[in-house]
């Protein structure tokens, strides 16, 4: 697919656009810390065991409970930049009216798809804490025993984001849909390739600038 736009302006909607886009940023750095971590973990343990035949102790185990971060911390932020991969091939020949409606409708179905998961998500979160257990987990990993819980309670936890995310698309595209805009603000706008070079170059020069002034 090809890159996505977000327009803004000072309408309330924008506003809440900014000011959750914020939250979803703090999440993807994080996530892209823990995956600095992962890249860190895999050199002392390899290193550990060429260099002195003791590879880091629950490797395996450091790596299963890091990867959820990786991989729901930027759901929310993905999201927002329409970076998900999707199908264009009917809604990318869609235009005005058509196209909001289409979005409009895949956007209330992942809501609902996303209210379902985040009630099975939240049942295995329950099943795995519990405050009178040691480390307050009923379960653990395999290898050196880290509780479990705190990966199943994130699951939920950036769904919900992603919820708030999806809420804000979906108020945005209703609004382009009953209102017959063109370019609304707070959703992402399909941009050709070519659009999609040239906002990358105009970044591009920006950055130069800024850096020789």
């Amino acid at each position: 697919m090809a890159g996505a736009a977000v327009l803004e302006d000072s309408s309330t909607l924008s506003r809440l656009d900014r000011s959750l886009y914020r939250i979803e940023r703090f999440f993807a750095l994080i996530a892209g810390i823990f995956t600095l971590m992962l890249m860190v973990l895999a050199v002392v343990s390899v290193g550990g065991r060429e260099l002195f035949e003791r590879p880091l102790p629950g490797y395996v185990d450091w790596i299963s409970q890091a990867l959820p971060f990786i991989a729901f911390m930027g759901l929310a932020f993905t999201q927002r930049d329409g970076g998900h991969i999707r199908m264009d091939i009917v809604i990318g020949q869609l235009r005005g009216r058509a196209l909001w409606f289409a979005e409009l409708l895949t956007s209330v179905a992942t809501l609902v798809i996303l209210i379902l998961l985040i009630w099975g998500a939240w049942s295995h979160f329950g099943r795995s804490f519990d405050w009178a257990a040691p480390m307050w987990s009923r379960d653990s990993t395999i290898d050196i025993n880290l509780p479990i819980w705190p990966t199943k309670l994130l699951v939920p936890m950036m769904f919900g984001v992603l919820v708030l995310r999806i809420i804000v698309q979906i108020i945005g595209y209703a609004r382009a849909l009953f209102l017959g805009l063109d370019s609304p603000v707070a959703v992402p706008l399909m941009q050709s390739v070519a659009e999609q070079a040239a906002a990358e170059a105009a970044l591009m020069e920006g950055g130069s600038k800024n850096g020789t002034n």
